[in-house]
């Protein structure tokens, strides 16, 4: 048996867990459709997705059409959860892009479009039966963003504004459907019918043999002689144009009502082609070796999703590449080394699980208790290689962590761990300058749904907080201060008395100099002065920020033969510094962020607009290597871009990405100096 794996992918709302559901009771895998708004889909399964009423994790189901097995996973479609979109694209042999028959192309349809690269595509029309809906629109809309490769194979009928009945150019059959979404076939439409229509049927089978003939030179020269195709010569076109990418075919349905799945399936069936005849992988060695989908060969799977349940602990979605899995099994992680053992394995239905002792090579299997990661290959031992590992959206939204309840820290560090395995855009680390756990993700919904699931899974309350910002404070002049400390007290006194120069310079950690003549503070309490002093930087005297960029010089003090000790000099350093760092025109820095934002050619301008007013500092605008995208270079205060990834994608409607890295400290201007100062003293 054949097995396809197909990805449905697109714009959130497009339909894709309602065409999901159809699919699977069309396969007869479910007896009934389940919907979005009652939260009962096979897809859409979880406490959060049933809140949202939306998809957050890719959900697998499979179906029988034929002598195929085809498995079909359901992505997300919002941009906060691209990740699981990403997961489910590395497993596909093809991605069915949905498009909504009301809405037509949007930038999540772009996305997964590019995410696809390298993999067939096509695009399913849905939701014909909205009294909005118009599928030529969008058929022309989806020509001029993709260009001549979009192909209708499955087009409607419209009649009074509404879908009267289906054309499936494959078969040159039409379709009417009943109420029970049950086909009946029909005549096709006459040449009289045809011209009361708003489109030509007729120009549409011209269109579509146009295609099927530029993929192969025998086809075009039939089709230059007036010849029609047979049906295979048809499949086979769309086949070798959907492998190299100059056909991307497009059908239409109403999942609702059940209109045109089984014509969907028939195109899944026939024209969806077989899973590559052979995947190259790289040895230990980085030599290319073909792996192929033959389950005599060695066995070979690659890890494409991580779950992390509560209950049953880690669940690890595969795709097995080449051979037979079976339970028992010991593999090799290519990233590791390590020996994995297979010990459970069960194909998916949503929630549902179906225990099974072995799977074949193209199948997906989910198996508990590994080691492996997301993006890890797993081998025979007699043929270890590794499979590139898919590349996810880097986290750009930024926020604070604590736990709810005081002592909680350890639990919230245990139930974070097992949430960064299942979802590689999140990172949850500590700022070496402020002390904050940070979690950062792709946005603020990405964020408040990790926080649902370590409620709801774990346990686990926190709360969110803007990061703070790691002020630094330095001084602007130099000053020669001395800092004495005397007290007398019954026995042995206090003293320490030091001179001290403090000047600007520059460097990140406080540099100590003694110029110290004639034995006026003996060299043994150099240490303490040094130590006095490092320990002083930690706290500035306008907010209480750590000091850099200051050089201090010992010159000159006194000491007491028998009064004298290192905390002495130690308090009386501190004395120095305080006085020293009033008197020098001391000032706040604010950390600075090299900033490159990638961003469609029509939102250059509103993005600059965007940078000046956050004090940013444009360096450069960059051509990127994808058509009508620009990269725009600059500098940006840190502190200015608390809410710029929700500003980004509500001025790029999604599209527009951007990384941020510090690169280093500047002036911080006095207008809000005194509000940061003001802020700190709180």
């Amino acid at each position: 048996m054949i097995t396809k794996n197909i990805t449905l992918a697109g714009h959130a709302g497009t339909g894709k867990t309602t065409l999901m559901e159809a699919l699977l009771y069309q396969g007869g895998k479910i007896e009934r459709m389940g919907t979005v708004a009652s939260g009962n889909t096979i897809s859409d399964y979880t406490p959060e997705e049933i809140k949202r009423q939306s998809s957050v994790y890719t959900a697998i189901g499979s179906i029988t059409i034929g002598e195929q097995k085809i498995n079909l996973l359901d992505t997300p479609g919002m941009f906060d959860f691209a990740g699981s979109m990403v997961q489910g694209i590395a497993a596909a042999d093809c991605v069915m892009i949905t498009v909504s028959g009301k809405s037509g192309v949007r930038v999540g349809t772009k996305k997964a479009y590019r995410a696809a690269q390298g993999k067939p595509r096509m695009f399913v029309v849905t939701k014909l039966d909205d009294d909005n809906a118009n599928f030529y629109n969008v058929l022309t809309d989806l020509k001029s963003t993709f260009g001549p490769s979009v192909c209708p194979v499955v087009v409607p009928v419209i009649v009074d504004r509404k879908v009267d009945s289906y054309i499936n150019l494959i078969e040159m059959k039409a379709y009417r459907y009943d109420n029970s979404g049950k086909a009946m076939e029909i005549p096709m439409p006459t040449a009289e019918v045809s011209e009361k229509l708003s489109y030509r049927v007729d120009g549409l089978i011209q269109a579509f043999s146009e295609a099927v003939a530029e993929t192969d030179e025998a086809l075009f020269e039939k089709f230059f002689s007036g010849e029609e195709f047979t049906q295979k010569e048809r499949i086979d076109g769309i086949h070798k144009g959907m492998q190299d990418g100059t056909i991307t075919p497009v059908a239409c349905v109403s999942a609702q009502n059940l209109e045109g799945i089984d014509l969907l399936c028939k195109e899944m069936e026939l024209l969806v082609p077989q899973p590559a005849a052979e995947i190259l992988a790289e040895n230990a060695e980085g030599e290319p070796v073909e792996l192929h989908p033959d389950e005599t060969e060695p066995v070979c799977v690659q890890v494409f999703q991580t779950l992390a349940d509560p209950f049953v602990g880690k669940l690890s979605m595969i795709r097995v590449i080449s051979g037979t899995l079976t339970t028992g099994s010991e593999l090799i992680n290519a990233s590791t080394g390590d020996t994995e053992k297979i010990s459970k394995l069960y194909f998916l239905c949503g929630k549902k699980q179906l225990e099974t002792a072995l799977c074949k090579a193209g199948d997906i299997v989910a198996a508990t208790k590994l080691g492996a990661k997301t993006g890890d290959t797993l081998c025979d031992s007699s043929r270890v290689v590794s499979l590139p590992k898919p590349e996810f959206p880097k986290p750009c939204y930024r926020v604070a962590v604590r736990p709810a309840s005081r002592g909680d820290e350890s639990k919230v560090s245990s139930a974070m761990q097992r949430l960064l395995e299942e979802d590689q855009t999140i990172t949850y680390t500590q700022d070496p300058l402020t002390k904050e756990m940070i979690l950062s993700g792709l946005g603020e919904q990405h964020l408040m749904a990790v926080v649902s699931k370590l409620k709801n899974d774990f346990g686990v309350d926190v709360e969110l907080t803007a990061p703070k910002i790691p002020y630094r404070e330095t001084i602007r002049k130099k000053v020669k201060v001395q800092g004495k400390h005397k007290k007398q007290s019954g026995g042995h006194g206090q003293y320490g008395d030091v001179w001290i120069e403090f000047e600007p310079y520059p460097s990140d950690e406080l540099v100590f100099e003694e110029r110290v003549f004639g034995g006026a503070v003996p060299k043994n309490f150099f240490p303490a002065v040094e130590k006095g002093l490092q320990e002083s930087v930690t706290k500035g005297v306008l907010a209480g920020f750590p000091v850099v960029g200051v050089k201090a010089i010992l010159v000159d003090g006194s000491y007491h033969p028998v009064d004298s000790s290192e905390m002495a000099f130690k308090t009386a350093t501190s004395i120095a510094y305080k006085e020293g760092m009033k008197q020098a025109e001391p000032t706040l820095l604010e950390p600075i962020g090299a900033l490159a934002v990638t961003i469609p050619d029509s939102n250059t301008g509103d993005i600059m607009g965007e940078l000046n007013k956050r004090r940013g500092r444009v360096l450069g605008m960059n051509p990127s290597e994808e058509a009508g995208v620009t990269i725009i270079l600059a500098e940006v205060p840190i502190r200015e871009m608390t809410d710029f990834a929700t500003q980004l994608r509500q001025i790029t409607q999604g599209e527009g990405t951007f990384t941020l890295e510090p690169v280093r400290y500047e002036q911080l201007p006095a207008n809000l100096t005194t509000e940061v100062i003001a802020a700190a003293s709180e």
